[in-house]
C-alpha cells in the first residue's frame, strides 16, 4: 500500500513539471499583458487580443506593485517598430529655421482723400453746359466737367482785359505800375473762382474777355458726384461735382490688439478681392489708429495701395495678409505636439522603438509649425503623426503617469 502511494505521488510531481515547462514564463519585471485598444484585458503570457486580435504589450511593475513603464525617473517605453508602422507613425526633426508668422484682416477700399476734389460754387451764376454726362465717368487731367455763366466772371474778366491794354500803352514804367497792380488783384480773384492759371493766361494772350469759367479735372480720375444740371442758378457754396483720382486707394482694416505689436508702419501687404481672385495688390502700412474700439477691441489700420487700373474702387471688401518675420527660432511641427491639460507633450524616438514623452515649452504658432523654448534639442527626432495612439501606448505602460497627475 506504501508503495502504491509513492508510485502515485512521483507521477503527480511529473506532471506538474511537465505543465510547468509547457507554460512560458512571465519575465519578474512584467506585471501582466494588456491591449492598447482594450486596457481592460489582463493576460498572464503574450499573445492576440480576445476582442480586436492585436499584439498584447507587456505593462512593468514598479517596487510599490503599480503597472508602469519602468523605474521612477524613466518614462521611455517601447512601441514596436512594426506597432508604429501599422497605427501609421511618422517622424520629423526639431530643427531650427527662420519663423514667420501670418496676419489676416478684413478691410473696406476707400478713396484716398488727399486726392479727392470737391468742386463747389465760388460766384453766382448759371451752369451753362455740362462735359461729363454722369457719375461714374473716367475723365483725364484738364479734361472740362461743366461751364458756369457768372456776371461777376464777366466783369472781373473785361476789367482784366481793360488793364492788360492800359499796361501795354504806358510809357513810362511808373505808368504801367498802377494797372499791373490792378491787373495782379484781378487775377487772384478770377483764381478764386476756379479758373486756372492757364485760362488766366490765355485771357491775357488773346484780350477776349469770357462771361463763363470752365471748370477742368485736375487729375485723371472718376466722377464720384455729378448734383450740378444745366440751366440750374447757383449760389456761392453749391456743390458741383466731386472727382476721385483712384490711382492710389486706402484700405482700412481692423486688427485685434493683440496683433498691434506686430504691425509697424512701412510694413509690407498682400490685398486680394473677391472681384479679382487671381490678382495680389501690394500695399503698406500707412496709419496705425492708437484708439482701440472698446467692443471689438480692434484697431483701424490704413494700408496705402497702387491702384493703377482702377481695378479696387471705393467701398469693395478686401482681404488683407501681412507677415510678421520672428527670426530663426527651434521649431516642430504643430501635429507633433501632444496637449494634456496644462502640459504639452511631444514624444522623442530614443531608437529601437522607444519612445519618450517630453514636456515642452512652446513659444508662439507661426502657420503649421511651435517655436519651442525649452524642453527639446536641435536635431532630435520625435513623433509627428498618430499621437493620440501613441499617447494611449504610453498610458497603458504607464510612462505618462507622472503629467496625468497635474
Amino acid at each position: 500500500m506504501k508503495t502504491s502511494i509513492n508510485i502515485i505521488a512521483v507521477f503527480a510531481l511529473a506532471f506538474l513539471a511537465a505543465c510547468s515547462k509547457g507554460r512560458p514564463s512571465k519575465p519578474a519585471d512584467i506585471d501582466y499583458y494588456t491591449c492598447t485598444m482594450h486596457p481592460s484585458v489582463h493576460a498572464e503570457a503574450p499573445g492576440k487580443c480576445p476582442i480586436c486580435g492585436m499584439e498584447l504589450v507587456p505593462v512593468k511593475k514598479n517596487t510599490g506593485g503599480t503597472a508602469t513603464a519602468q523605474p521612477p525617473g524613466n518614462r521611455e517605453f517601447i512601441v514596436p517598430t512594426q506597432r508604429q508602422q501599422q497605427i501609421g507613425v511618422t517622424y520629423a526633426k526639431v530643427e531650427r529655421k527662420p519663423l514667420e508668422k501670418e496676419i489676416r484682416a478684413v478691410g473696406t477700399v476707400e478713396a484716398d482723400l488727399q486726392k479727392h476734389w470737391a468742386f463747389v460754387a465760388r460766384a453766382d451764376g448759371y451752369v451753362q453746359q455740362l462735359f461729363v454726362a454722369s457719375a461714374g465717368q473716367i475723365v483725364g487731367k484738364d479734361e472740362p466737367l461743366l461751364s458756369i455763366y457768372s456776371p461777376e466772371l464777366a466783369t472781373t474778366a473785361r476789367e482784366l482785359v481793360m488793364l492788360a491794354g492800359m499796361r501795354d500803352h504806358a510809357r513810362t514804367p511808373e505808368a504801367r505800375a498802377t494797372p499791373q497792380r490792378l491787373i495782379t488783384a484781378a487775377e487772384a480773384r478770377l483764381q478764386q473762382w476756379n479758373v486756372t492759371p492757364e485760362q488766366i493766361a490765355e485771357l491775357e494772350k488773346t484780350r477776349t474777355a469770357t462771361d463763363t469759367i470752365t471748370l477742368r479735372s485736375p487729375f485723371r480720375g472718376v466722377v464720384q458726384e455729378l448734383p450740378a444740371h444745366q440751366g440750374v442758378n447757383v449760389k456761392t457754396g453749391d456743390h458741383l461735382a466731386d472727382i476721385a483720382d483712384l490711382s492710389t486707394v486706402w484700405v482700412w482694416a481692423d486688427f485685434y490688439e493683440s496683433e498691434l505689436g506686430a504691425l509697424k508702419t512701412g510694413q509690407k501687404v498682400a490685398v486680394t478681392s473677391r472681384s479679382f481672385p487671381d490678382a495680389t495688390f501690394d500695399g503698406a502700412v500707412a496709419v496705425v489708429n492708437p484708439f482701440v474700439e472698446p467692443t471689438k477691441r480692434t484697431t483701424r489700420v490704413r494700408i496705402d495701395i497702387s491702384n493703377p487700373d482702377f481695378k479696387l474702387r471705393p467701398g469693395m471688401y478686401a482681404n488683407v495678409a501681412l507677415s510678421v518675420a520672428s527670426g530663426e527660432q527651434l521649431a516642430i511641427p504643430v501635429s507633433a505636439i501632444m496637449p494634456t491639460g496644462q502640459r504639452n507633450i511631444a514624444f522623442v524616438d530614443k531608437g529601437n522603438g522607444k519612445l519618450e514623452p517630453r514636456e515642452v515649452k512652446l513659444g508662439s504658432q507661426f502657420g503649421d509649425s511651435y517655436a519651442v523654448e525649452s524642453g527639446l534639442n536641435e536635431g532630435e527626432r520625435i513623433v509627428a503623426s498618430a499621437n493620440f495612439l501613441i499617447d494611449a501606448e504610453a498610458r497603458v505602460q504607464g510612462a505618462l503617469a507622472d503629467f496625468s497627475k497635474h
